[in-house]
């Protein structure tokens, strides 16, 4: 049909006064985004909805997130049984957040499921873990992670605590894609209904406890317990929890940011909620030069990512990036294992194909497996999921700021990272080292290694076409020579039988000197995103030419 079929059948249909509105607002002031909000349905893929809100089938609202919630609730009727089923939901700080929570609770209700919501905003990672911790068949977190204010997402989560994989995924994107209209949805109850039951502080006293089993270095910490850390949680949800995990592990000289503090899904002290953004912790470094800190942490507004910056030789604030980050922690827990007697050939890290070579290079020295997995941390799960019974997951990281520690949770997680970052400072110094140090040293043991991530912005509907040309020009016209060295293998993951993974829509290229050059269009964000790893000191000039010739 026609997009402008499809708005007037919503002007005509049962929809709500408001709504209508707002379509006959948007049909006369701006063609082009009214076209954008009707010309398809917004996408539920294998992780859920994500897009920008407002009214139209390409929009979030709270038809989408009903119709999507009742296919949800249509699966797991379908597909398991027994009485009391129990789904989780958590949302975060993010405009309309709380109102497509209580939307998703009370028709998971009205079809008979039993809700498990949270009181208030809580970080994505205490929802995978309250779904394991009650023991519910799914769990729903409203989140759009670290885009920008426009947009709000549902994340699908299964049994196990991750975000839902084959063949869960699939089934459950059929059955929503069978809900063709609103008034499918039991939006509320009629004869059957599951109960409402709310989780807040006993969730989180077991989530903390949990959470701090992990960290590895008592001692140390008790006797720099004075390490200055500024900490921001950029408006979103990780303010409930970060700094009570810091304070609960002894750190006496955390700082705060009193405007970030404040939970506001307008985001007004940031352009972009997004730790990867260096404009993001500016508030958060400028403090950290008021008060001499030595680690700024900030977290994403669902809290499942962490940026962090520390004192280089010259004592200036340097940002690093999710590889350095998850290198530092991957050595010093490694480390930590080793001096405790707890590693052998059982023990396995895991990391995303676009993510830094040092991992496994790490790994190895200590005799330890890393696997390799694709883009998103529900692949990490999976594998964690698969060797319960031979093997035991160590921790995991991705380049775009996530990593975890342990089986508690089955996504990234702020809150642990961001303990396991001040426990890892405490044992540095107890060295007479600080982060940084332990960076070089990294570098120094495996070689140093340079990566960087580019990205085209590219909206709408004509933007999607024209990242899908793009993939198409590089699949039919590979490059020859990358930084003036000859490709010498293409790696497409659309190939399930060349890569042993799951299908992909990512390329890579590599060539003689060791380079690689992935691309992929992003699952959650008009972008295409290009990843550069390279090795040696002249790194900054080849990733510089690298992205002259791949980032137009």
């Amino acid at each position: 049909m026609d997009y402008r079929e499809v708005a007037e059948q919503w002007l005509a249909g049962d929809f709500d006064p408001e709504t209508k509105g707002q379509i006959i607002e948007l049909r006369n002031s701006d063609p082009v985004a009214f076209e954008d909000a009707f010309y398809k349905n917004l996408e539920f893929g294998t992780g859920g909805l994500r897009g920008i809100m407002g009214v139209g089938t390409n929009r979030m609202n709270k038809y989408t997130v009903g119709m999507a919630t009742q296919g949800l609730a249509n699966y797991i009727l379908k597909n398991i049984k027994g009485d009391g089923l129990k789904v989780c939901i958590s949302f975060d700080s993010r405009n309309n957040s709380k109102l497509f929570a209580k939307i998703a609770a009370d028709v998971l209700s009205s079809n008979g499921l039993h809700v498990m919501l949270f009181d208030n905003i809580r970080p994505t990672p205490e929802l995978s873990y309250s779904i394991r911790k009650t023991g519910a068949v799914a769990g729903i977190m409203i989140t759009a992670s670290h885009n920008p204010k426009e947009y709000n997402g549902y994340k699908v989560f299964w049994s196990d605590g991750a975000q839902v994989t084959s063949p869960h995924d699939t089934a459950i994107v059929a059955e929503v894609n069978r809900i063709s209209s609103p008034s499918q949805v039991k939006f509320e109850s009629e004869t059957e209904c599951g109960g409402i039951e709310m989780m807040g502080k006993e969730m989180d006293e077991c989530y903390v406890s949990d959470i701090l089993s992990l960290v590895l270095s008592p001692e140390a910490r008790e006797k720099h317990k004075d390490i200055k850390i500024v900490y921001t949680p950029l408006h979103g949800c990780g303010v409930r929890l970060v700094p009570e995990c810091l304070r609960r592990l002894g750190f006496e000289n955390v700082y705060h940011i009193p405007e970030q503090d404040i939970s506001d899904g307008n985001f007004p002290t940031v352009e972009s909620p997004n730790p990867e953004e260096p404009a993001a912790m500016k508030m958060a470094l400028d403090k950290a030069e008021d008060v001499g800190a030595d680690i700024v942490m900030a977290t994403d507004p669902d809290a499942d990512r962490i940026g962090i910056a520390v004192r280089d030789h010259e004592g200036k604030m340097v940002r690093l990036n999710g590889n350095q980050t998850a290198s530092i922690l991957t050595y010093y827990i490694l480390t930590r294992w080793k001096e405790l007697g707890k590693l052998d050939e059982s023990k396995y890290i895991v990391k995303t194909i676009v993510t830094t070579e040092l991992l496994p290079a790490i790994a190895k020295s200590f005799g330890v497996k890393c696997y390799d997995v694709l883009t998103g941390f529900k692949y990490i799960a999976s594998v964690v999921r698969e060797h319960e019974q031979d093997g035991e997951f160590i921790c995991g990281g991705e380049e775009s700021f996530g990593f975890n520690v342990g089986q508690f949770v089955r996504d990234k997680d702020a809150q642990v990272s961001a303990s396991m970052v001040a426990d890892c400072a405490a044992w540095a110094a107890e060295k007479g080292l600080s982060l940084y140090d332990v960076l070089q040293e990294i570098y120094q043991k495996y070689g140093y290694r340079k990566e960087a991530m580019k990205y085209l912005v590219r909206k709408g509907k004509t933007g999607s076409e024209e990242i899908a040309k793009i993939m198409q020009n590089l699949r039919q016209n590979p490059p020859q020579t990358m930084a003036g060295s000859k490709v010498v293998k293409v790696k497409d993951y659309l190939n399930t039988e060349e890569t042993g993974l799951p299908s992909s829509n990512v390329l890579q290229f590599f060539n003689e000197e060791g380079d690689v050059v992935s691309i992929r269009p992003s699952g959650t964000e008009p972008k295409i995103k290009f990843y550069f790893g390279v090795a040696g000191r002249a790194a900054d000039e080849k990733i510089e030419t690298l992205c002259k010739e791949f980032v137009q």
